[in-house]
């Protein structure tokens, strides 16, 4: 029988560009995409996902008559959440829990029914916030950098690595992905399912309708090419805070490295990210978007910094790196060029969502 693979989250940024490549170069396997499309746009997804030769249905993770509709499997890929971190800070805390640890629950009971191997897409954002908040920084031109030949557990001038330690509390978006994180090891153990957790830090790229909390590079991607406001917000509002970003198609390069030899990386967590090479301060993301438009934006100025947020994050992608020989190949440029390209392909279907 042919190989079966569901994605959840399935006509999202992340999880219809896996559904995509996994049809493309998984020789012979049936791609099913998962969303219940609640995210604003990720209906722009479901043509490309038809013309890809993956099958769509719609259907909510937290319903199991919708998963079951699936059919057995062979591989989840768990790219279904509610990503943001300000989630439950304005009151109202019960969606994220609901969508990202029940969801989890959901996507594991069924894993264990059908004997299916789980990919999760877990987050950076499993760390906590006082600790990352608490290395030493120091301006370094335009972005802060970790001071010379500081380092300690988990971390260094390579960066944030798996070991970092994870007292403290993280947002309810990282609580709830470490909460699955956990989860999944027992369900595991319990079951002898094959797992694997991958804690991305960003990830852009074409597709990615991003937002103030998440998926900043194409919005600041939209602002140099459509227009409107772009502020620097936190922090005092100079810009300086820092993120590696990598490209989607990178990730996707390396599930299929780790799919290919499953058995291998059984049980593992991976750090993925662009690392130090791929990070830049949203001071230097706005003058490289700049340079490729033409087009010099000023930014604002809102030095409030939210509960969530943290100034400086890059990830080390050494143990990934080392298991399996995978590095980011597209930086920050390609991947600027990328969504820009696309902002102006889409543009009639983008602007409006994006807004002015």
């Amino acid at each position: 029988m042919a190989e079966r693979i569901l994605v959840t989250g399935g006509a999202g940024f992340v999880g219809s560009a896996l559904a995509l490549r996994l049809a493309a170069e998984r020789r012979g396997a049936e791609l099913i995409a998962l969303d219940n499309l609640c995210r604003r746009g990720s209906e722009l997804n479901l043509a490309r996902l038809a013309a890809g030769g993956v099958r769509f249905l719609h259907g909510d993770l937290r319903c199991p008559d919708d998963l079951a509709a699936a059919g057995p499997v062979d591989w989840i890929l768990d790219c279904a959440a509610l990503p943001s971190v300000h989630a439950g800070y304005s009151g109202e805390t019960r969606g994220v829990i609901d969508a990202n640890l029940l969801g989890s629950v959901s996507c594991f009971e069924y894993a264990s029914r059908h004997r299916a191997g789980v990919v999760f897409v877990s987050t950076s954002r499993v760390y906590p916030i006082a600790p990352l908040r608490a290395l030493p920084l120091d301006r370094r031109g335009d972005r802060l950098a970790l001071r010379a030949g500081s380092h300690g557990p988990g971390w260094s001038e390579r960066g944030i690595a798996a070991d970092f330690p994870l007292a403290g509390a993280r947002s309810l978006y990282g609580a709830t992905k470490l909460c699955s994180e956990l989860l999944l090891e027992e369900y595991a153990a319990i079951h002898g399912l094959r797992t694997l957790v991958l804690r991305c830090g960003v990830i852009a790229g074409p597709w990615q309708l991003g937002r103030v909390d998440q998926g900043f590079f194409s919005l600041f991607a939209a602002r140099h090419r459509y227009g409107g406001p772009l502020d620097y917000i936190g922090f005092g509002g100079e810009g300086l805070q820092v993120r590696d970003v990598l490209h989607v198609e990178d990730l996707c390069d390396l599930v299929l490295q780790l799919l290919g030899d499953a058995d291998a990386h059984a049980g593992r967590t991976y750090c993925v990210g662009g690392g130090p090479e791929g990070s830049a301060s949203l001071r230097e993301l706005t003058a490289l978007l700049g340079e490729i438009c033409g087009r010099s934006l000023a930014a604002g100025a809102r030095p409030e910094t939210h509960p969530s947020d943290i100034p400086w994050f890059v990830t080390d992608t050494s143990e990934v790196s080392r298991a399996t020989g995978w590095r980011p190949r597209r930086g920050l440029r390609q991947i600027a060029l990328d969504v820009i390209g696309w902002l102006d392909a889409e543009r009639g279907a983008l602007q409006p969502l994006f807004g002015s």
